[in-house]
Parts: C-alpha cells; structure tokens; sequence
C-alpha cells in the first residue's frame, strides 16, 4: 500500500470534503480515503498495482476541485 497527502483547493464546506471522500474511496484500489475540509488537504491510501497518484488528482478534478 501507498499513502499521500494531497492539498486540495475549491471546497467551500464540510460537504464538499465528504463528496470527494467518497468518490475517491470508491476508486479501485484505493484502501482509504480522508478529506479534511478546514486543513484543505486529502490522506489516500491505495495499492500502486490498482491505482495510482495522477488517478486520484484527475477523479477529484472531475468533481471540480483542484488537488496537487
């Protein structure tokens, strides 16, 4: 498993945080996902063989935020 610490920008509130939380630990491969709204950043844990960084950044783009 792979951890990273995403900064996420674009949320306006709590539920924003939720919606990308989630889509995003609904993804193959990833283990967990953590959005924490108030910090502006996201926890994924996700298996390298399933999924990786740049899936993660397009699939939370698509909801209309910017991750980096």
């Amino acid at each position: 498993m792979e951890k990273i610490t995403l900064h996420i920008e674009g949320m306006h509130c709590g539920a924003c945080a939720v919606g990308i939380q989630m889509l995003t630990s609904q993804m193959d491969g990833v283990s967990s996902a953590t959005v924490n709204y108030e910090g502006k950043e996201g926890v994924f844990e996700f298996d390298p063989a399933k999924t990786n960084k740049e899936a993660i950044i397009k699939s939370i783009a698509e909801l209309g935020y910017t991750a980096s």
